[in-house]
């Protein structure tokens, strides 16, 4: 049986620690239960807080562990629930984790940080290049502190070497089913998901991210083309075409606009039109031809294809994701 400890922290969202207990204890257990056949729990779970004290969440939920860290003498699988944001005070307040985590790495169990919890798999040296994820807002600032760390904050799970991290809070779910896959195997996962009427681990949380397609900058010249591409998204903008309008060659306009915005023109304009894309699929129930043409793609094929990849859903189930019940049923209507 496989022995999971799930590490409480304070400050952070209950819900990281508390649906990875249920999904652990859930596999091999729930779905017999629900068809009254005999129960093969496949997990042993425990939870444990720093000193063995109680933790607190932003906003009062207070939970009680069965234990301290100190306790666990070996252990299968770690999972390090979120934390606050305030990372300076909160690694500080559980510094004591950190030898911790090593020690039992070491010992040959799986670490998982969920959101927030990457965190402390990274200020232990866990994560030196290595790839690792946490909520796609904060890989910005990670990255910063943590430059060594492969951040992929497109993937809603990275596994390097037994260490596992999650996005933001609800990819605690898919982090926990992925290892039960992982470690108890495909069916008893699928089971666990299908019992807990949860979907099979998500990879990639690209179609949740909001940002900007280019970094702020004060290049007024620049900042005129990209307006112009947001203008005319439908139109066919070449390289050429916009190096023409401010009067440069395609290498030095090439070169100054990824100066500016981070990004090359091309790649820009790609961005700029699947942010676009994405905003005709939540407000508008139009057919997904008609939002390829809208945004200056008449291959709708290439679309799906280009769309897929940036945000891991088709415009399809992006739209059923993201759209209000209404665009939705407008959607089913139409047969779009």
């Amino acid at each position: 049986m496989l022995d999971v400890t799930v590490v409480l922290l304070d400050d952070g969202h209950a819900s990281t620690a508390i649906m990875p207990v249920e999904v652990f204890a859930a596999a091999g257990t729930l779905w017999h239960d629900l068809h009254e056949r005999p129960a093969q729990p496949e997990c042993q779970v425990r939870t444990v807080s720093i000193t063995g004290g109680p933790v607190r969440s932003p906003y009062g939920l207070g939970i009680v562990p069965q234990g301290s860290i100190d306790e666990v003498r070996r252990t299968d699988v770690v999972l390090v629930a979120s934390s606050g944001l305030e990372l300076d005070l909160s690694l500080i307040r559980n510094s004591a984790l950190l030898p911790w985590l090593r020690r039992h790495y070491e010992q040959g169990a799986y670490l998982a940080g969920a959101c927030v919890g990457a965190a402390y798999l990274a200020e232990a040296g866990l994560l030196d290049g290595r790839f690792a994820t946490s909520h796609w807002a904060l890989c910005p600032k990670l990255a910063a502190r943590y430059p060594r760390v492969k951040w992929r904050p497109d993937l809603f799970v990275t596994e390097d070497s037994r260490l596992l991290c999650s996005g933001g809070v609800y990819a605690a779910i898919d982090v926990s089913l992925y290892l039960v896959e992982k470690l108890c195997g495909h069916d008893v996962a699928l089971e666990c998901a299908k019992a807990l009427l949860l979907p099979m681990p998500r990879l990639s949380q690209s179609a949740y991210a909001v940002a900007p397609v280019g970094k702020p900058h004060g290049d007024d010249c620049i900042r005129s083309v990209e307006a112009y591409m947001q203008a005319n998204l439908r139109e066919v903008i070449s390289v050429q075409r916009l190096a023409d309008r401010v009067g440069m060659t395609v290498r030095t306009f090439g070169r100054r606009f990824k100066a500016a915005t981070g990004r090359m023109p091309a790649d820009y304009l790609r961005a700029l039109r699947i942010a676009a894309a994405k905003t005709i699929l939540e407000q508008e129930a139009r057919p997904i031809q008609a939002v390829s043409q809208a945004v200056g793609y008449d291959d709708v094929a290439f679309f799906r294809e280009l769309f897929k990849r940036d945000t891991g859903m088709t415009p399809v189930e992006y739209r059923a994701h993201f759209a209000p019940m209404q665009v939705r049923e407008r959607v089913v209507l139409q047969g779009a």
